[in-house]
């Protein structure tokens, strides 16, 4: 059967558990957690990555957080959190991650389109101190379209949080496996029922998309830098520990950066 090209911005009701598993499951997970967290824990000075001072809880938008792997957990710390999603069985799952943590009453779940928030959160809704969007970029038709959207929901001075899958990692991953006519056609694009992304994008592409606008670079990581080219998956498990000291050790540092599966941006916007 010939591939089903995609159309459309990817909704994720019919492979919501896999999607949650591959991306977030075992030792991938844990190495895209731990770079996320440390990238935060040195640019974005708020609990839980500093000591809790009193000041006010930040409101927080997770733009297609799926099931609030990362954005949930924030609200431990007293941070208000708006996780807004597509998919009805992504936010059925954030609803009950939220409910096992505690924090069901901090945090607001809206089923919507990124692009639709105008219409989907109330009117009165002002922008949020932090913008969250992992794992969606590649998803999307127009991902620099997304971007202005995200822009559009973060105050002056806020944060805004981006990851996406890296099309130098599909390249180099496919050259290892001696896949020569998938690089050649540069067919790296997924198809309905996938799990790989519709639209990877390069890092250089991105990069002058956020140059263009009134943003400040705190931190560049690579998430995955190695982790997913030792082919023999019996090999990745060995030593994890060891695995994700080297990840965290790398993910800042060329060449290696580059070859992440994934790239963490942490910027702020400008106050104009």
């Amino acid at each position: 059967m010939p591939k089903q090209p995609v159309t459309g911005d990817r909704n994720f009701d019919d492979l919501a558990q896999r999607f949650a598993r591959n991306v977030y499951g075992g030792l991938k997970g844990r190495i895209r957690l731990s770079v996320l967290r440390r990238d935060f824990g040195q640019h974005w000075p708020f609990p839980p990555f500093v000591p809790d001072t009193g000041r006010s809880p930040l409101r927080i938008l997770d733009a297609g957080g799926g099931q609030g792997q990362f954005s949930l957990p924030l609200a431990r710390a007293g941070h208000a959190i708006t996780l807004c999603d597509l998919s009805e069985q992504m936010l059925l799952g954030a609803r009950a991650e939220a409910e096992q943590l505690g924090v069901s009453g901090q945090v607001t779940l809206v089923q919507s389109a990124i692009q639709s928030l105008d219409d989907a959160l109330p009117e009165e809704t002002e922008p949020f101190d932090l913008v969250i969007c992992h794992a969606v970029l590649e998803w999307v038709l127009d991902p620099e379209a997304l971007i202005d959207h995200l822009i559009r929901w973060l105050k002056p001075g806020g944060h805004l949080s981006l990851c996406y899958y890296n099309l130098h990692g599909a390249v180099y991953k496919n050259l290892l496996r001696a896949n020569f006519k998938k690089v050649e056609r540069g067919d790296y694009g997924g198809f309905r029922g996938s799990l790989s992304p519709i639209n990877p994008l390069y890092p250089e592409t991105v990069d002058q998309w956020l140059a263009a606008r009134p943003l400040e670079r705190l931190a560049t990581s690579g998430i995955r830098v190695f982790h997913d080219y030792i082919l023999d998956r019996a090999l990745r498990e060995q030593a994890p520990d060891k695995v994700l000291e080297q990840e965290l050790r790398l993910s800042q540092l060329e060449p290696y950066r580059s070859l992440g599966r994934y790239m963490h941006v942490l910027l702020k916007k400008r106050v104009t």
